[in-house]
């Protein structure tokens, strides 16, 4: 035994959501065979993309690349209702495969804003999943990114909070209490719950590895996944230095030098595959003590929509 460890955070990879928004997809291949267009990456991840592709989903990023007649399905994120309405005057059969608690945000943007409310979307405004948002009503709707945007907006209507699903809450508590500075008691605060369950117990989870000694948090998800990322900057505002790898790439072993005690986990929209994998290159550098570090237990399972779930 070498006395280096491995922290593996539980829980981590898939979400409910992120499974419901897959199996959609396999199904509907399964059902129609190929091909199954899909607007936008059905989840932030590269593999689970390319393995779909592989069999016969076609990515695209609008939906006037799809050819008429076909099927469309919406990515985990969500859409602005524009989208929907243009896919189905262009005759596509849609399938939703947003997130249910994509959706509640949604829903919340729609129920504020039409009781007079100017609704404050914290979040990203390059997001795929803020742009959808905003969609709901963006006469009425505000992205808010920082603090000192917070304290610029106009406070001659009532404001309301809504929050990108995959922020942590640590993101979002700056800018909540700024605004709340600006415009005093009437602030609509956020519901606990923008946050998803999913985002939450995984950012939890690396927050406890840093406790118990890792000093290094490999975060195993793409580029462009929100979720991901934010595990990396959870991990480093707890103390511990993090990077972002892709659980496919060999890695670089000049970042383990110094650290005895590693953190693993991935995001919400990264396969467990790759997770083992990584523990396998870890173990091989001679990190062959394997400790799982759970948080919480995941239940949530989302219905299938009803163009899928008699399949």
């Amino acid at each position: 035994m070498s006395g280096k460890r491995v922290l593996l955070a539980a829980p981590r990879s898939f979400c409910a959501g992120v499974d419901r928004a897959i199996e959609i997809v396999e199904r509907l291949l399964e059902q129609n065979g190929p091909p199954v267009y899909v607007r936008h990456q059905i989840v932030h991840n590269e593999h689970v993309v390319r393995r779909l592709e592989r069999l016969g989903a076609v990515f695209v990023e609008d939906e006037s690349e799809i050819p008429e007649g076909e099927v469309c399905v919406l990515s985990a994120h969500g859409v602005a209702p524009s989208v929907k309405e243009n896919a189905e005057a262009r005759g596509l059969k849609v399938v939703d495969a947003t997130c249910p608690l994509v959706n509640k945000v949604h829903a919340e943007a729609r129920t504020y804003a039409d009781s007079g409310h100017l609704v404050a979307l914290v979040g990203h405004a390059n997001h795929v999943e803020v742009i959808g948002t905003l969609g709901e009503r963006p006469e009425s709707t505000v992205v808010v990114e920082t603090p000192e945007q917070a304290r610029a907006l106009p406070t001659d209507r009532p404001i309301a909070v809504i929050t990108q699903t995959t922020l942590s809450l640590d993101d979002v508590a700056p800018i909540v209490d700024a605004l709340s500075d600006h415009v005093g008691g009437s602030l609509r605060r956020p519901h606990a719950d923008d946050i998803c369950y999913a985002t939450q117990n995984r950012q939890d989870a690396v927050k406890e590895m840093v406790e118990l000694g890792a000093t290094l948090i490999f975060v195993i998800g793409s580029e462009n996944s929100s979720n991901a990322q934010r595990l990396v900057e959870v991990a480093k505002s707890a103390g511990a230095e993090a990077t972002l790898v892709d659980g496919e790439s060999p890695l670089d072993a000049d970042l383990l030098d110094g650290h005895t005690t590693v953190g693993l986990t991935a995001g919400a929209s990264t396969p467990e595959e790759l997770v083992r994998a990584t523990a396998d290159r870890l173990a091989v550098c001679g990190y062959d003590t394997l400790e799982e570090i759970t948080v919480a237990r995941e239940d949530v399972h989302f219905r299938l929509p009803r163009e899928v779930a008699n399949a």
